[in-house]
C-alpha cells in the first residue's frame, strides 16, 4: 500500500520517523515534503499535496493512504480535507484512529506532532492503516450525504422527526 505523508516542521521528526517504519513494515512511502526544517513553513504546501495524491490514487482504484502531520494535526486535517474525495481524521488516540476508518472510510489521518510521543502517534498510524472500513449501511449513508454535499452544496433533507422543528421549519 502506498502511503503519502505531508507535514510542517512541527511534524517533521515525525515524517522522518514515519518514512522509515512503513518501508520497515511493507508500505511504499511518498514523501511530500517539507524535506528540511524550516520554522516559517506552511503547512497547507505540503498536507494538500499528499492529500491530492491520495485522492488521485484512489480515483484511479489503487490501495493507498495518507498521512498529515504538524503541532497539533487540526490545521493539516482541515487543510487535507480541503482536497475533493479526502476525508481526513484527525487521530489523537488509538480508538480515534480505528474509528476514522471504521465509521467514516477516512483515508487520510493526522497526527499531532506535539501532543504525544513519537511511539503513541506511530502506534495511531499503524492503527488507521491496519483498520479497514465497517461498510454498515449507518456509515455508507452518512459519507453519501457528505459527498453529496460536497458536489452540489445542496443540505440533506431533515429526518421526519426534526420536521417543523428548528431554523428551517
Amino acid at each position: 500500500m502506498r502511503v503519502h505523508l505531508g507535514s510542517d516542521h512541527a511534524g517533521l521528526d515525525l515524517k522522518d520517523h514515519l518514512l522509515n517504519w512503513l518501508t520497515e513494515n511493507g508500505y511504499e512511502p511518498v514523501d511530500h515534503g517539507p524535506f528540511v526544517y524550516d520554522a516559517l513553513d506552511d503547512y497547507p504546501v505540503f498536507c494538500l499535496r499528499a492529500a491530492e495524491a491520495v485522492a488521485r490514487e484512489r480515483a484511479t482504484d489503487q490501495d493507498s493512504l495518507g498521512v498529515v502531520i504538524g503541532g497539533s494535526g487540526n490545521g493539516e486535517q482541515i487543510a487535507a480535507n480541503k482536497v475533493a474525495g479526502i476525508r481526513c481524521a484527525l487521530a489523537w488516540s488509538e480508538e480515534t484512529a480505528a474509528l476514522g476508518r471504521q465509521h467514516n472510510d477516512a483515508n487520510v489521518v493526522s497526527v499531532g506532532g506535539r501532543m504525544h510521543s513519537l511511539e503513541d502517534m506511530t502506534r495511531f498510524v499503524e492503527v488507521f492503516l491496519t483498520t479497514d472500513f465497517s461498510g454498515d449501511e449507518r456509515h455508507v449513508r452518512r459519507i453519501d450525504q457528505l459527498t453529496a454535499y460536497q458536489a452540489t452544496g445542496e443540505l440533506p433533507a431533515l429526518p421526519e422527526s426534526a420536521a417543523g422543528l428548528g431554523p428551517d421549519a
